[in-house]
């Protein structure tokens, strides 16, 4: 595999000192919503310590926050059983490189950000060399089983988690969990207008709009693009001008039909907020659609084999992560094999009508939308670092607890 990013920094390559009092921070994120979220926490960190140095992997978004990148995010992206298997001898030559990092003792912090298995094991070298860790969003490993909730409840020293009821699963496996609220609600300038949006892409204003999502992935792409796309051909037959739009992800290239007659776009917010509805693969994408107040179908396609571990392990009721904080099953979920054209058109015809249906979910998302707490997520987890590190001679900044 080959990195949009150069591997820059080694354990050698740490000697520089940062200025007395500011401190060496590693930060590790492995897909595109985890750089972003890391993103505002290192932008928050140098509001405590504008001289401290941050390392650690990622993409585009914390380069830009001044992070210095062990290795970027196409090398990262691989998910389930079956298919980081392939991957192996990457992760285990990157697993050495970050635990030399840490075992340097040049530095003072990690804050590992999601992605489960691997930064769970470096979480544990951490322990082992006296490194403190704050886990910030908490890889759902209370969803397969409660001993690798007790692992990094063992291992982190401090885990911030952004969806509530993860606090006190945490809790009850002795980790110091707490609740910071989701970083979704940081996002900052407000989306476009629907004349300004629609106009930007050639839309009409006065019609309506589907959107799709299918995945920010190309493993995701390839299983849930034609389902969608088929999906969306079957409403449009039914409601003639309804309009096909698909968020593209920014590293993702698209091959679409040459009739498919679908505007891609990038602005997955903007979208969202001008769909009448939608259809979303499982992930942060519910979440962003349930805070645009838009309802949506789930679907989520994986390997077979992966599905079917997962269904042995997996101890949730919901796959959606709107469902989960709502605490029922406020959008419809279809999975596998399930997620077929003719379905997912069924469970979207109701949400375009002005009936009940449509009402009910809208009433949901907006439980979703209360249980989220409120914006300051990255700026808690730099209050938090300044607790476990202490403020360097600085008064401590306020801490906004979220609602």
């Amino acid at each position: 595999m080959v990195s949009r990013y150069p591997l820059l920094i080694g354990p050698h390559q740490l000697s520089e000192q940062p200025p007395s009092g500011s401190p060496r921070i590693l930060l590790l994120a492995g897909e595109p919503s985890g750089d972003q979220h890391a993103a505002g926490v290192a932008r928050e960190l140098r509001v405590r310590w504008p001289a401290c140095r941050l390392v650690g992997m990622g993409g585009e978004q914390m380069a830009a926050e001044g992070v210095e990148l062990v290795a970027g995010l196409d090398d990262l992206a691989v998910m389930g059983f079956v298919e980081v298997i392939s991957s192996l001898p990457f992760f285990w030559k990157l697993e050495r490189k970050i635990s030399g990092i840490i075992q340097s003792q040049k530095i003072d912090l990690v804050i590992p950000v999601d992605y489960p298995g691997f930064n769970l094991r470096i979480t544990e070298r951490a322990q082992a060399a006296g490194v403190p860790v704050i886990y910030y969003i908490a890889p759902q490993v209370w969803a397969w089983k409660a001993g690798r909730t007790a692992r990094l409840s063992r291992a982190a020293d401090r885990v911030a988690v952004i969806l509530p009821f993860e606090e006190e699963i945490f809790r009850r496996e002795g980790g110091r969990a707490e609740f910071v609220g989701h970083p979704l609600l940081d996002r900052g300038a407000s989306v476009p207008s629907r004349e300004a949006f629609c106009e930007a892409f050639g839309l009409d204003p006065t019609r309506e709009i589907l959107a799709l999502f299918p995945g920010s992935r190309k493993q995701e792409i390839r299983r849930h693009l034609t389902q969608f796309l088929e999906a969306a051909s079957r409403l449009r037959r039914q409601r003639p001008g309804l309009q096909v739009v698909l968020a593209q992800a920014d590293a993702i290239q698209l091959d679409l039909p040459n009739n498919s007659d679908v505007t891609t776009v990038r602005d997955g917010r903007a979208l969202l907020t001008h769909a009448r509805a939608a259809i979303v693969k499982a992930g942060t994408s519910t979440l962003e659609a349930a805070l645009a107040g838009t309802p949506f179908v789930v679907a989520y396609r994986t390997h077979p084999w992966t599905y079917w571990l997962a269904r042995q392990l997996v101890r949730v009721d919901h796959v959606a992560l709107a469902n989960l904080v709502a605490g029922s099953r406020v959008v419809p979920e279809i999975l596998q094999r399930e997620v077929t054209a003719e379905a997912l058109a069924s469970a979207v015809a109701p949400m375009l009508e002005d009936g009940g249906e449509r009402l009910q979910i809208i009433s949901g998302l907006a439980r979703v939308r209360e249980g989220l707490g409120s914006p300051g997520a990255a700026e808690r987890v730099a209050a938090l670092a300044e607790e476990v590190l202490g403020p360097c001679g600085k008064d401590p900044a306020p801490v906004i607890p979220p609602s």
